[in-house]
């Protein structure tokens, strides 16, 4: 059964913690957020060994590979998105519809080993860009297809919230937070 597309839109995100996931990227440094990144990143290999990594909970829920394979996606459209900003004045970002690709993507017949590896790869390339943005930058702006503006620095916050709320969606985020908390990022 196909999932309901979500049609929310999340830039609340910057404002307050999720009550969901409980992150609230409105207090993440712009420099904590590539540490973040491959914390999350860190994470997903284990879990996408597990067996029942193809298992949905519920008919409206993705499964832990679909989870990943969205996560993999958004490192690579944030990357995207970061150059275009960095590049351009005030670019306009293309729309993408996060469930329409997972579908003519196939995410949960994608081999998880593969994924892992793409996901840690286009994490790793999207931490060291944003590692390497400088401060006279970081009020460059950019569009989503909404309307809704962006610098790069609060743009990297709405998106960090991502690959958060995903871990904590197949259990994750535990050792993220342990690891966070313990000054390791």
């Amino acid at each position: 059964m196909p999932i309901t597309p979500d049609d929310k839109n999340w830039k609340w995100v910057l404002e307050k913690p999720c009550p969901e996931c409980g992150f609230d990227a409105g207090k993440v440094s712009f420099r904590d957020i590539p540490s973040l990144i491959e914390l999350t990143a860190a994470a997903w290999p284990e879990r996408l060994a597990q067996p029942d990594v193809r298992d949905r909970p519920d008919d409206a829920t993705w499964s832990p590979l679909e989870y990943a394979a969205h996560v993999r996606d958004v490192f690579r459209i944030f990357r995207e998105r970061l150059h275009l900003m960095l590049e351009r004045d005030a670019p306009a970002f293309a729309n993408w519809d996060q469930d329409a690709t997972a579908i003519a993507e196939r995410y949960n017949e994608q081999d998880p080993a593969v994924v892992a590896v793409e996901l840690v790869a286009a994490a790793d390339a999207l931490a060291r860009d944003y590692s390497a943005v400088h401060d006279v930058d970081l009020g460059r702006t950019g569009l989503r297809s909404d309307g809704s503006a962006f610098t790069v620095e609060s743009l990297a916050r709405y998106f960090i919230h991502d690959p958060v709320h995903h871990l904590h969606d197949v259990g994750g985020t535990d050792k993220v937070k342990r690891r966070r908390d313990s000054g390791a990022c």
